[in-house]
């Protein structure tokens, strides 16, 4: 996939609310990092971050 492919396809996954399908798009050792939070490190911890309710998104 082309980097805007991707990018479409997590824009895709974001609103379906797909916290599985989106968490997937990352590489086992991912960093995401938000600019008002800390650093979200890891496939695992990048798909807790999209389930839990963040400024009223539950991606569950």
């Amino acid at each position: 996939m082309t980097p805007k492919e991707i990018l479409q396809e997590w824009i895709d996954c974001f609103n379906a609310a797909d916290a599985v399908a989106l968490a997937n798009l990352y590489a086992q050792d991912a960093i995401n990092h938000q600019v008002a939070n800390t650093p979200v490190i890891g496939k695992t911890a990048i798909h807790k971050m999209f389930v839990k309710p963040v400024g009223g998104i539950n991606l569950s």
